[in-house]
């Protein structure tokens, strides 16, 4: 692996990591910032130990990403059936909520910090026979480390807006030595493919986004056998996962729909769910309270459950859809039957959400009015019905995507 002056001084730098990391990560526990029992694992400690066989490792920063790898690796699972998966995280959500979700053959480390020894203990101990790195993540000293082990390695469905680039582009040198390994690089839009073509100095294709062929979320089939029971004959949407924008819209949208369904539920299921300032009177699931039927709304405040929320839902205002968060992930309500609707703001998804809004599965909505005539309407089934063939659609890229790096495990990438 070629090394310029900027990768040569980024690892002479990452030699003092060790310095500041433990009280760091000590720091971060006590505000409930990272795993109580697992944290040492950002330090290369407390390693699981490692499954025999081949080993694909893959990488990913938090827990909308880690999902997102779901469906890939169930794809390369069926086309390798010795070959074993280890994914890595930095947040705590991630490793709870994946959890609960993992895929065949698989299990979750968090990545250690980018510091020689860390990496030496955990490559050392793991022996990944490739490396993917998915979305955003990606870390140079372990780029390195793996070219010198020859391990291959593969950037996938990276995402990259205009003002990522422009910060990568002061330090344009150190990108494109860290890219220069990659055995293969794709792009989840052609924008993505833009600013990754400028910065790896590479021809990158666009493969799209992993979302669409993930499996369904988990969901525990006791919990939504008995609230399907309590929320039989009712008319049950949901806003997750919501913020205080969404909540507001949701809100009053489900005013004015109970003016003409007296019965109709509202799920809020917060993207943060220890808040205390959503529908203050409302029964919530972390404190086991079920909706009763006279109950106008029903917080489900506990991480992990949007599979539960999605199954009992006929639709979902995407949340974060009405502010600068711009936007979640519409997929996985689509997946599991839900209608999905949005506000303006979408631009972290832009591509998801225009892919199903062509396909005429998803409608966005700017204010509670329209968000309540459509709830009364016949829309909501023709948008649900219409994701189906979507996201056939938008998940046959990943199983391209899948054989091409089983090809690179095997050796036969053509190199």
């Amino acid at each position: 692996m070629q090394r310029g002056p900027l990768l040569r001084l980024y690892l002479l730098l990452t030699h003092g990591f060790p310095l500041i990391a433990p009280a760091l990560l000590r720091k971060r526990l006590k505000r409930g910032k990272e795993h109580p029992d697992r944290w040492p694992e950002k330090l290369g400690q407390s390693l699981v130990p490692r499954p025999d066989g081949p080993l694909i490792w893959l990488n990913a920063v938090g827990l909308g990403e880690v999902m997102s790898l779901r469906g890939l690796i169930t794809r390369m699972a069926a086309l390798h059936p010795q070959v074993q998966f280890l994914v890595t995280s930095t947040t705590a959500a991630s490793a709870d909520v994946f959890a609960k979700n993992l895929p065949p053959r698989t299990i979750h480390q968090f990545l250690p910090i980018d510091a020689p020894g860390y990496r030496h203990r955990f490559l050392q101990h793991f022996r990944p026979d490739l490396c993917i790195w998915a979305e955003q993540d990606i870390w140079p000293g372990f780029v390195s480390d793996l070219a010198k082990r020859n391990v291959p390695q593969a950037v996938i469905a990276a995402r990259m807006d205009a003002k990522a680039l422009q910060n990568r582009q002061k330090f344009s040198a150190l990108y494109r030595d860290t890219y220069r390994p990659m055995r293969v690089i794709t792009a989840q839009d052609a924008i993505a493919a833009k600013h990754l073509n400028a910065l790896s100095g590479r021809d990158v294709p666009v493969t799209g986004s992993l979302k669409p062929a993930a499996p369904a979320l988990s969901h525990d089939p006791n919990s939504l056998a008995t609230l399907e029971t309590a929320l039989a004959g009712r008319t049950v949407w949901a806003t997750a996962p919501s913020h205080v924008e969404d909540e507001a819209v949701a809100c009053e949208a489900h005013a004015l729909l109970r003016e003409t369904d007296p019965t109709a539920l509202l799920i809020i299921a917060p993207r943060f769910p220890n808040r205390n300032d959503i529908a203050e009177n409302a029964k919530r699931r972390s404190k086991v309270e079920l909706p009763a039927a006279e109950d106008p709304i029903w917080i489900c405040d506990t991480f992990g459950e949007l599979g539960l929320v999605y199954r009992l839902a006929k639709l979902v205002l995407v949340g974060g859809t009405f502010s600068d968060i711009e936007g979640h992930n519409p997929w996985e309500a689509a997946i599991l039957g839900a209608a999905i609707v949005h506000g303006p703001r979408i631009a972290n998804f832009a591509d998801d959400f225009a892919a199903l809004d062509t396909a005429g599965a998803a409608e966005q909505v700017a204010t509670p009015a329209a968000l309540a005539n459509l709830l009364q309407s016949e829309r909501p089934a023709t948008l649900a019905q219409n994701a189906e063939s979507a996201i056939t659609t938008a998940a046959r890229r990943t199983d391209d995507l899948a054989q091409q790096l089983i090809d690179l495990l095997k050796g036969t990438d053509g190199r």
